[in-house]
């Protein structure tokens, strides 16, 4: 079984920053890859960004430029640094990591963001 566990949301001014944390913990030695997702109200959940074990990297044309998603293998963590943040960025961000053994999906229960002045 796999536990996947966020934190760092908070309320921040637009133009500032925050740092998202995801703890991935049980049966991890076949996570393949994590992702940070976010829903905004009424709208669908998205894709922000995601990371492989081998460190690739890839995200929506929306973030980039100012999130970097990153891992230490030693905490069994995956980071989302955003910058330069705008009101359009608030939503509640879930992380989720892939079993490519099992073929499963575990999703956090996710932290909330909201930039406002």
């Amino acid at each position: 079984q796999v536990q996947v566990v966020e934190s760092g949301g908070g309320l921040v001014q637009p133009g500032g920053s925050l740092r998202l944390s995801c703890v991935v913990s049980g049966s991890i030695f076949s996570i393949d890859a994590v992702a940070w997702y976010r829903q905004a109200p009424e709208k669908q959940r998205e894709l922000v960004a995601t990371i492989t074990r081998s460190g690739s990297t890839n995200y929506v044309d929306s973030v980039k430029a100012r999130f970097t998603i990153s891992r230490d293998d030693a905490k069994n963590t995956v980071y989302l640094k955003m910058n330069s943040l705008k009101p359009e960025d608030t939503a509640v961000y879930y992380c989720y990591a892939y079993d490519v053994f099992s073929r499963r999906g575990y999703w956090g229960q996710g932290t909330q963001v909201t930039v406002s002045s």
